[in-house]
């Protein structure tokens, strides 16, 4: 997801689970159904990703849930070699034919149509907010802006970092980890996204750094080029290993904004539209490269243009200033 709704959200891999010992029982530890879950809105419906946000509660527990809902990508596998996809426990019902061409609704056995299921509880109002249908617009990021504007607001209104520093000190989803190098300074964690369902067509993994520190793009200068081609080599070299893909086919990148301010690398399938690949949003990491190679503080000094949401305190700070201003629609 982020975004698993939005256009160009970073829904970064994780369970949340946090250290047992300090943290109050989680829901997630005895979920297996949701009858004790009791709807209140439909935040976010994005028909062309097929996903859905619904804000509710569960009655056993004290706070708000928000529960994505996104319908995944075919898995070939299941496709192939006698497949129960074509049997008379998958039924079609004809909507209508003409000619040659028939419109039929298709209704898989409950085996077959799994729905990618992401839980957030409790939920802060950022993350309604963020999980909610927004008007964006693009602002064109100066140093000066950044500096006086959006790093005093990112330090004071981000999410918590627990449960990326959870999974680099192997408290929570250590079954997770694909590859992990674990020097402190140009070292890393490979992990799946929590939107990738496991197929190689579908591919999706993020690479987490040890180095704790560099929130984003921003903070990058040329001393962080053996950390960047550290990560590009060898998780490429797993890429090809482990899931059979050149680098030649993978689309690697940054988020600008990211969806969460610990430095992460995106790794993706070409085949697959993951979301945040769109121009406002995506970096390539041999752009990046060859940026601090040509200029060692490139990030330090470039307007970075990005999209910010309507409803974010961040656009209040922005409307206060004269830099954006809210429009609506004509409609006529």
């Amino acid at each position: 997801m982020a975004s698993l709704l939005n256009e160009g959200e970073c829904l970064p891999a994780k369970k949340r689970k946090l250290d047992e010992s300090n943290e109050k029982p989680s829901v997630h530890e005895k979920l297996n159904d949701l009858t004790d879950f009791k709807l209140e809105k439909i935040i976010n419906n994005n028909t062309v990703r097929k996903s859905v946000c619904l804000k509710g509660t569960f009655e056993s527990q004290e706070g708000d849930v928000l529960i994505l809902l996104e319908k995944t990508a075919f898995a070939e596998d299941s496709l192939l070699n006698n497949s129960e996809y074509f049997t008379e426990k998958c039924p079609l019902e004809k909507v209508f034919h003409n000619d040659i061409y028939g419109d039929y609704k298709y209704f898989p056995k409950v085996e077959l149509n799994g729905i990618k299921t992401t839980i957030i509880h409790p939920a802060t109002s950022k993350h309604i907010t963020k999980y909610s249908v927004q008007t964006n617009y693009i602002v064109d990021e100066t140093p000066q802006i950044y500096d006086e504007i959006v790093l005093p607001h990112l330090m004071g209104e981000q999410l918590n970092l627990q449960w990326v520093f959870n999974i680099l000190e192997h408290k929570s989803e250590v079954e997770r980890i694909v590859f992990e190098d674990t020097d402190p300074e140009i070292g890393f964690i490979l992990i799946p996204d929590l939107k990738w369902n496991g197929e190689a067509d579908t591919l999706y993994l993020l690479a987490i750094i040890n180095k704790r520190g560099i929130k984003s793009l921003r903070d990058i200068t040329q001393e962080h080029l053996p950390l960047l081609k550290n990560v590009q080599t060898k998780t490429c070299k797993i890429i090809e290993e482990k899931y059979g893909l050149d680098s030649s086919q993978l689309r690697i990148y940054f988020h600008y904004q990211p969806s969460f301010y610990h430095l992460h690398i995106h790794f993706c399938y070409l085949r697959h539209e993951a979301p945040g690949i769109l121009a406002e949003k995506a970096h390539l990491l041999s752009n990046v490269i060859s940026n601090l190679e040509i200029l060692p503080d490139y990030y330090k000094k470039a307007t970075l243009p990005f999209t910010v949401r309507e409803s974010d305190n961040l656009f209040k700070k922005f409307e206060e200033k004269g830099i954006l201003k809210k429009f609506n629609i004509k409609n006529d």
